[in-house]
């Protein structure tokens, strides 16, 4: 018998990304499993990566989290990293409550995770205090990032931000380039590497191969969200290929 999983997606308008990696993690999944997933979104409005878009797109969350509850999907996420983190330390926490809140109050209740958040509690799940992280935001909204990270407990020892404003350009950055970045940066004090902090900048297939390079747990906010994605619905988090964060043993 194959049970069937609505997986519902809130993610901005002109993101191209989480739709695809998402989906490759879920439908990777063994066969053995006996699962179907169906993957659902509404958009927010957003072209431009800076904190007045931002703004303005996590406006329009609510909204997006009762329309997918109308098609009673079995779990929400919310699939923007700065858009949540460009609210304030900790926003997480009142984005996800609230979001779950619409769906309750539409008589489909549902758990809601965000990308942000996923990524935060993906540390506590391998013990990790010191991160190297790679973004493609501009200079500010990066420290915007690791300020986030910090006031979570987690030191952010080096860092690249690649400053592509247009969240359309940040879909076609070229992930082959993420492990020479990297390569770049301090990793030898470090307890995990976050490839891409954002689930618009493509990272899937480099995960494992910069696993294997820097001998570190490597995440990004789409094997994040994915492994929570996984543990609301009370399924194994074991993907293949996509990172010690999801082989299972979490």
């Amino acid at each position: 018998m194959t049970d069937t999983f609505r997986v519902g997606l809130i993610v901005p308008s002109s993101n191209v990304t989480m739709e695809t990696e998402i989906p490759a993690m879920l439908n990777a999944r063994p066969d053995h499993f006996g699962e179907e997933f169906t993957f659902h979104a509404s958009r927010m409005r957003m072209q431009n990566v800076t904190q007045e878009e931002l703004e303005r797109m996590d406006d329009q969350s609510e909204r997006s989290a009762t329309l997918l509850s109308d098609a009673r999907c079995d779990v929400v996420a919310y699939a923007c990293l700065i858009g949540i983190m460009a609210q304030g330390p900790g926003y997480h926490i009142e984005s996800e409550k609230k979001l779950h809140e619409r769906t309750v109050a539409n008589d489909a209740e549902a758990p809601v995770v965000t990308s942000a958040g996923a990524l935060v509690r993906a540390m506590d799940q391998v013990e990790a205090e010191r991160v190297t992280l790679i973004a493609p935001y501009m200079e500010e909204l990066t420290q915007t990032v690791i300020d986030y990270f910090e006031n979570s407990g987690v030191e952010v020892v080096d860092y690249e931000a690649l400053e592509c404003p247009d969240n359309l350009e940040v879909a076609q950055l070229d992930q082959r380039n993420l492990l020479d970045i990297a390569d770049n940066l301090e990793t030898d004090d470090s307890d995990a590497l976050v490839l891409s902090s954002c689930v618009q900048m493509p990272s899937l297939a480099s995960i494992q191969a910069a696993e294997d390079q820097f001998g570190l747990p490597v995440f990004s906010a789409a094997t994040a969200t994915t492994y929570e994605i996984l543990d609301q619905l009370r399924l194994s988090t074991q993907v293949c290929g996509a990172g010690s964060l999801l082989n299972g043993a979490n």
